[in-house]
């Protein structure tokens, strides 16, 4: 066929549109929905096979990847060693074994860099559909409201934990490229193997994940009450923000355990032996209480208000 030919087919057909990629969306959907056994997975699957391709995702994902290479780089390439008791925690003991530097990044991101990227990612979830006109289409489909909202909440639960590990193991190979690995002294004295000290690691990947899924509730909530996703995403990181300022500040102290953010920094407490895990039981619980209510907002928006644009 040649390209006048083509050309009238085009012209008939228009452009791509946001309504076509909704339309493509719910027979994504219907296929994966199947019968009522089984079909949430299916249906978590086709989530998160639609939030693993876009670039964003696996841009936020290269940012946090690249704090442990700069942290890394700056140390090994310093003309000193950095001083016991300046910058972030455990920064001095760096030099001495690889690991500490994913240690070092995970408390580096807690703060601002993990609330910058789940915020834009929770806060895209509904609003992210209703402003490129797909929502009405997947609301189309036989997933119902509900099911939708637990399949976009479980979908920034999985990206929380994609953002810890990310960072975990950028630190841990940029360590072992960069500086010596061998046994590891904890906060409380005691000395354990490279193996063990990874597996630390991992565990504050897990404190870090359980952290964020308070937050990720937050920007669900905030997601249903605009179909601006920047919006959204800007609130919630706002949010965590000023949830950690509120938390420093001494004339709010009564305030301080009710705040989400309260226990992010508690992650060092893994790096104890034995560990101590009171944080971790208070920190998931208070995530819990956070993930309830706002996920009881977002379905009360979600169930009774037209949010569709």
């Amino acid at each position: 066929m040649s390209t006048s030919d083509r050309a009238p087919a085009a012209v008939a057909h228009g452009p791509r549109t946001g309504d076509d990629d909704g339309r493509a969306r719910v027979a994504r959907w219907e296929r994966t929905a199947g019968p009522p056994h089984g079909g949430g997975l299916r249906l978590f699957g086709s989530e998160l096979a639609v939030l693993f391709r876009r670039w964003r995702t696996w841009a936020l994902l290269a940012a946090l990847a690249a704090v442990p290479v700069l942290i890394g780089l700056a140390v090994r390439f310093s003309p000193g060693r950095p001083p016991s008791g300046r910058g972030p925690a455990f920064l001095d003991q760096v030099t001495n074994n690889g690991l500490f530097v994913g240690v070092v990044a995970m408390i580096v991101s807690v703060p601002l860099f993990f609330p910058l990227t789940v915020g834009v990612v929770a806060g895209d979830t509904i609003a992210g559909e209703a402003g490129l006109g797909t929502l009405r289409y997947l609301l189309v489909a036989p997933t119902g409201r509900l099911r939708l909202l637990l399949v976009k909440y479980a979908g920034a639960a999985v990206f929380c934990a994609a953002a810890a590990l990310t960072v975990v193991l950028s630190g841990a190979v940029t360590g072992l490229v960069l500086f010596p690995l061998g046994p590891a002294t904890l906060l409380s004295g005691d000395t354990v193997d490279a193996g063990a000290a990874f597996g630390r690691l991992l565990l504050m990947a897990g404190y870090v994940t359980v952290s964020l899924l308070g937050l990720s509730a937050v920007g669900l909530f905030l997601s249903t009450l605009t179909t601006v996703p920047v919006g959204a995403m800007a609130a919630t990181v706002v949010l965590a923000v000023t949830a950690q300022i509120l938390d420093s500040l001494d004339q709010l102290a009564w305030l301080h355990p009710w705040l989400f953010s309260h226990y992010w920094l508690d992650l060092g407490d893994l790096l104890r032996s034995p560990i101590s895990w009171a944080s971790f039981g208070d920190n998931a619980v208070l995530q819990l209480g956070y993930t309830v209510v706002f996920f009881g907002l977002a379905w009360a928006r979600f169930a009774s208000k037209d949010v569709l644009p």
